[in-house]
């Protein structure tokens, strides 16, 4: 470009050596994705936060080395992996304690100043960068950079180092790098502090939502799976809501509530919810408890599994742990194995079978297969939830009866002089409005 040395010029993109570890003793070694299908899904990660994926390598230990993770051979293969493919970048699919980061970018070798020729980044970071990028709401920024400022916290040291360089020790040497160190924890622990504050804020506000939702007689329903289930897709499908679909892993991040139609149970509203996924880091957990709240007060969950990824009994034990985690293990559920469009004759049927064993339902939301079997089955589940209640509705109260009428189902009526005799079948929901409407103790 013109007026631009080749000096000015950056790679539109890094470059990165994905580095993946085996561990042959422990519950670990016995648990969880194969080292290959885990850097798989640690490569789609990069590609979503916008990094090139030139090289990958993996390592088979008992334990974890303390210092660097990896061993001193497995080292020096990055260092000539980086050399060899010009990577700036090495990303481990396993979080790395800050002594380990810093270890390991001392061992790859240090450039000019001392700097590291390469950053050293882990799983956690790479979620983290992608969730900075795809939140959009105010919430949703705030739980991730409240994430981030917890998980970059005690990795401080490792950004002022030069500033403790000043000298080989002794008098004069001591004072700045850590003086100015300490003011940028405090920043951050202030930072944090503001952000949990603003989050207590917008909990509250949610939870005041969540009453007034409850007030209105609409049962909810939440879609959970494992990112890149379908479920932004299944939403589309069954709502016609206007929710971005994309190919890629977290492309959506803030929940969406939309109506849906069904037919005895009448009209539900379902949510979106963030996407789960293996090795979620804590920190997001913890930051996105709020949203997950939409989870864990529904009245019924799909559990969107992708049928035609390998790998999917494993996401369905991933997102199962993450219920437990946010005590949503108990909510009522219907399993849904997406996506059977992808999959021949014979998958599909295995995935029909494994569906209806697991009392679910397999459907493709892209092309609509399965759909109205979906639909029923949560209609029944909806409706099975229903109670039969008897109980006098005062003359001058012909809202109540109205609402009965419209959102339940009336099954017999008689008057006398105190009022209306009404037998119904109705939800929880319009149970408590009703008691709460008339001060009846049903």
């Amino acid at each position: 470009m013109k007026g631009r040395t080749p000096v000015d010029v950056r790679r539109e993109t890094e470059r990165a050596v994905l580095v993946g570890l085996e561990l042959t003793r422990g519950a670990a070694a016995r648990s969880g994705p194969s080292v290959d299908e885990s850097l798989d899904e640690l490569e789609r990660l990069c590609d979503t936060a916008g990094v090139r994926v030139v090289a990958r390598t993996s390592q088979r230990r008992p334990v974890p080395d303390v210092r660097t993770f990896v061993g001193s051979g497995k080292v020096e293969e990055i260092r000539q992996l980086i050399d060899e493919h010009g990577a700036d970048v090495v990303v481990f699919d396993d979080p790395l304690s800050p002594a380990q980061q810093r270890n390991l970018e001392k061992a790859i070798g240090l450039g000019p100043g001392n700097e590291p020729k390469v950053k050293v980044v882990d799983r956690s970071q790479v979620i983290l960068d992608i969730f900075a990028q795809r939140a959009h709401s105010v919430a949703g920024q705030l739980q991730v950079e409240l994430a981030q400022l917890e998980y970059l916290l005690p990795r401080l040291t490792r950004h002022w180092t030069h500033l403790s360089r000043l000298g080989g020790g002794g008098v004069g040497t001591r004072g700045p790098g850590e003086t100015q160190l300490e003011v940028d924890r405090r920043r951050v622990r202030e930072r944090v502090a503001m952000l949990k504050r603003r989050l207590t804020e917008v909990s509250r506000t949610r939870a005041l939502h969540r009453r007034e939702r409850a007030d209105v007689p609409f049962p909810t329903i939440a879609l959970v799976g494992y990112t890149n289930a379908g479920k932004s897709t299944l939403m589309h499908r069954l709502t016609r809501a206007d929710v971005l679909i994309d190919d890629r892993l977290f492309a959506t991040l803030d929940p969406t509530v939309r109506r849906i139609e069904l037919g005895r149970s009448g009209v539900a509203l379902l949510s979106d919810t963030v996407g789960f996924i293996h090795k979620l880091p804590h920190q997001l957990i913890e930051a996105f408890k709020s949203t997950l709240d939409e989870v864990r007060n529904a009245d019924l969950l799909l559990h969107v599994v992708d049928a035609s990824n390998e790998a999917h009994e494993t996401h369905r034990g991933v997102v199962e742990a993450v219920l437990r985690d946010i005590g949503a293990e108990e909510r009522p559920a219907i399993l849904v194995l997406n996506k059977i469009d992808r999959l021949d004759a014979a998958g599909r049927r295995a995935a029909e079978v494994e569906a209806e064993r697991g009392g679910g339902v397999a459907v493709s939301a892209r092309s609509g297969a399965g759909i109205p079997a979906l639909l029923a089955a949560v209609d029944e589940r909806l409706v099975a939830r229903a109670e039969r209640i008897r109980f006098c509705v005062p003359y001058d109260r012909g809202d109540v009866l109205a609402r009965l009428h419209r959102e339940g189902a009336v099954l017999d009526e008689a008057r006398d002089d105190r009022g209306t005799w009404v037998t119904a079948m109705v939800t929880p929901k319009l149970k408590g409005r009703i008691r709460k409407s008339l001060g009846l103790d049903l």
